[in-house]
């Protein structure tokens, strides 16, 4: 995702009276035992009132004066609504000069649960609801002498809608977030994660990034934990935030900056390095006024680096391609790197996906030890590099015997083997690799039937007991392919709270089949199995010979040479994949394109546009907005070989009139540019329920002339909701083309609202709430990715308390907590 040679490397009252109980009303007994007259010393007396947004209607009697002692209290008698996922709070005033006992109880309506239902003023989130419903309250108070008092109120619900008001596009140093919501700082770069490791001082010293949160923090993912310390997927006050560390702010690592690439580089330095990428376990709580913290000292926290001890399963382990000096037997290795976007199991693990790992790898000018096939299969993956992105395969090791930075020379020696030299080290990355975030004991599990590429992500489909699982797999690349592998175990529900997690794993995830995408211009497609005997050669292409598969742990190693050989439709960098919990429809970003890659007669419906947005002075030809695919399977089945496609929405400049590329009709509360992250809320809160928000995140250079990186909110539609167009591309040179495709419903404003921007030079990505859809985390990552030690182009997180640092404040990647003022549902 990023550039490592850019450093060397409408609220009304509900309150009506429906007591048809023999107890006296409660006006009755005001009236009866507060009137100025009769002034009784006794009894009791009370009125209801529901508070919509803060703000609770009331009334008195004309009649009653500041100065009377026992003023009568009339009820409020108007009808009131609310939305799905917003507060509503009850209220009601009682008096008595005896003690009085009270409470509130639902008597009707969807069942909700009331926060201090024995206080005057309880609360209660508003249930998700498809149609209008009515929820009825009873609060009851009994006074010294027995006598009841009942009172009634109303809440009417509607269906959930977007609860904020799109924030403007800004180039701030701070995450903006609308008016209602607050904004804190859970986790950054470096903070100690072990006890007795020191906090962090930020200015290029710090050691022992294997007890620290770790650099670029990617995708995230919330385990529920309950008071004891056991799996709880229903808690939302206290979990493991699971992230990835997908690369380096290289620069701000280091006192005044790496040793330049090219000679031999430190020891330290290159551990540090390292031991920076990977994955973190963090446990976090909810503290008094909603305030969140990690645990530095949890037994939970974990680092898994690119030098954890990992193993292989599925078809490719114990592979000869897998044979390394360190696993001679191809079924261990070591660590996993570059780790982007994610996913989360069924049954409570973590999956965390390898992406831009080839560049770390030297290896060039070893072609004469290498055979023809390798050399294409190393070539089709990128591994090509003259000295390897970080140069960490040049340190000497103080001691001999350590191969952690040895590994990185992937070069083929003369006379050596796979287990005398490290030639299929880049062959151990580029998997899908499980982690149980709840035992540390178990070793990282690589999947290998999910293939081999720069793995963006591995998503779930909506599961049905009694039918297979589906994988859904983004390989982010310009002109790379879309995935999905299919278990052979169809799913048993009750597999989902099994004790060994990872075993769960091996039966699903092991066995089965991958499929590559093709779209088809009438907007269906077709799931094209890549299966040893089904999948032809690969042809020659340019340099590069015939490729013949030697078997299946050959073509799930080289998964992008077997899409290549079925005809699989190349995408414009396929990325996050997301599942609508109600409609189980799959979303896909694909980020951007260039005009080298796709040019203007190489458009197709499902990568429909070429266009030029001008960035300044500087010319940006091909799909540099990108656009947002989704697709539903045949019958809902996730086994399903054929589905309907269309494009949910197309990012654009809105300042750009053309509609040829504002397609989605975006305007300035809504266009975006090169979507990346993609998530749907929890289907166990109101927002992930009925119509299920979707969150969309920006990893975009093309916009940032207008904006820093962004997310945004969306209620979206279903697939062919929106109509064919034809799209007139233009490129350099004043050529046309045209291309027909598949657009959805146009955006508005109701299904489509900027709800965050990011600081300066970041990129937003990672995404999830807690189960009750209160409390949203997001990452925040390489701010300032374009500064320099001695210059750093952003301060963030210490600017974002007071928008300010002292000079020379270096940026660290974070996550930030968001919360609802009045304690609603994020983004209802």
């Amino acid at each position: 995702m990023n550039d490592l040679a850019a450093h060397g490397f409408a609220y009304t009252d509900g309150d009506v009276d429906t007591n048809t109980t023999a107890n006296p009303t409660l006006n009755g007994m005001i009236e009866q035992r507060y009137s100025r007259r009769a002034a009784l010393r006794s009894g009791a007396a009370a009125a209801s009132a529901a508070v919509f947004g803060g703000t609770v209607l009331a009334g008195c009697d004309s009649s009653a004066s500041s100065s009377d002692p026992f003023p009568n209290i009339v009820s409020v008698g108007s009808s009131g609504n609310s939305k799905s996922g917003r507060v509503v709070t009850l209220n009601a005033a009682a008096t008595d000069n005896g003690a009085i006992t009270s409470a509130w109880v639902q008597t009707a309506g969807p069942t909700v649960t009331l926060i201090n239902p024995t206080s005057t003023a309880p609360s209660f989130v508003a249930p998700s609801v498809d149609e209008r419903k009515t929820l009825r309250f009873e609060y009851r108070a009994t006074d010294t002498a027995g006598q009841v008092a009942v009172q009634s109120v109303e809440v009417v619900v509607d269906v959930a809608e977007l609860g904020f008001a799109s924030i403007a596009k800004n180039r701030n140093d701070v995450v903006t977030v609308p008016a209602g919501y607050s904004v804190s700082v859970l986790t950054r770069l470096g903070d100690p994660i072990a006890a007795g490791v020191p906090a962090y001082k930020n200015d290029g010293t710090d050691t022992d990034f294997a007890n620290r949160v770790g650099d670029h923090g990617d995708a995230l993912y919330w385990y529920g934990l309950s008071a004891t310390g056991t799996r709880d997927d229903n808690s939302s006050v206290r979990g493991l935030i699971v992230q990835n560390h997908e690369n380096l702010n290289v620069q701000y690592l280091h006192p005044a900056g790496p040793t330049a690439p090219g000679g031999a580089r430190p020891e330290g330095e290159a551990l540090k390095e390292i031991e920076a990428h990977g994955v973190s376990v963090v446990e976090v709580v909810e503290g008094a006024g909603r305030a969140w913290t990690y645990v530095q000292n949890s037994a939970f926290n974990r680092r898994v680096t690119p030098n954890t001890p990992v193993v292989f399963n599925g078809p490719v382990r114990g592979s000869a391609l897998l044979h390394t000096p360190y696993s001679t037997d191809g079924t261990a290795g070591r660590g996993t790197l570059n780790n982007c976007a994610n996913g989360h199991t069924l049954w409570g693990t973590n999956l965390t996906c390898e992406e831009n790992w080839a560049g770390y790898f030297r290896r060039s000018g070893d072609d004469a030890q290498r055979t023809a096939r390798e050399i294409t299969a190393l070539r089709r993956y990128g591994v090509s590099s003259s000295s390897g992105g970080y140069g960490w395969g040049s340190v000497t090791a103080s001691d001999p015997a350590n191969t952690l930075f040895r590994r990185w020379d992937a070069r083929a020696t003369a006379g050596g083997s796979a287990t005398t030299d490290w030639r299929n080290e880049p062959n151990q990355f580029g998997w899908v690799v499980e982690i149980d975030p709840y035992d540390k004991s178990k070793a990282p599990r690589k999947r290998t039937a999910l293939g081999r590429m720069g793995h963006e992500g591995a998503w779930f489909g909506n599961a049905v007991p009694g039918k297979k699982l589906a994988v859904y797999l983004g390989d982010d690349a310009r002109g790379e392919y879309f995935y999905k592998f299919v278990s052979n175990a169809t799913w048993t529900a009750a597999d989902a709270q099994a004790s060994d997690r990872l075993a769960m794993g091996d039966k699903y995830l092991d066995a089965g089949t991958l499929y590559v995408a093709r779209f088809n211009a009438d907007g269906s497609g077709r799931w094209i199995p890549l299966v040893f005997g089904q999948v032809p050669n690969r042809p020659a292409v340019g340099a590069d010979p015939e490729y013949v598969f030697a078997d299946q742990a050959d073509i799930l190693t080289h998964a992008r040479l077997a899409a290549d050989a079925v005809g699989a439709t190349r995408m414009d960098r396929p990325e996050w994949t997301a599942t609508n919990p109600v409609t189980g429809e799959i979303y896909l970003t694909l980020t951007n394109n260039s005009a080298s890659v796709r040019p203007i007669t190489g458009t197709d419906a499902a990568n429909p546009r070429h266009y030029n947005d001008v960035k300044g002075s500087s010319n940006q030809y091909g799909n540099p907005n990108g656009h947002i695919l989704r697709l539903r399977e045949a019958n809902a089945d996730p086994a399903s070989m054929v589905f309907a496609w269309d494009i949910y929405l197309f990012g654009a400049d809105s300042a750009d009139s053309n509609s040829d590329v504002n397609i989605s009709g975006l305007t300035a509360a809504n266009d975006f540019s090169s979507p990346d992250g993609l998530w749907f809320s929890r289907p166990t809160n109101a927002g992930g329920q009925v119509k299920p928000l979707l969150w969309i995140q920006t990893d975009d250079g093309a916009f940032t002339d207008r904006t820093n990186n962004q997310m945004l909110v969306a209620m979206p539609g279903t697939v062919w909701d929106g109509t064919t167009v034809t799209i007139t591309n233009r490129g350099s040179g004043g050529t046309t083309a045209t291309q027909a495709t598949r657009r959805g419903a146009l955006a508005t404003d109701a299904t489509l609202r900027r709800f965050l921007v990011g600081p300066v030079g970041c990129e937003i990505t990672g995404v999830d709430t807690t189960p009750d859809g209160r409390t949203l985390f997001v990452g925040i990552q390489h701010p300032g990715e374009d500064g320099t030690p001695t210059a750093p182009d952003s301060s963030w997180p210490a600017t974002q308390a007071t928008g300010s640092a002292p000079a020379g404040t270096r940026p660290r990647s974070a996550v930030v907590v968001i919360t609802k003022n009045d304690g609603g549902v994020i983004g209802l």
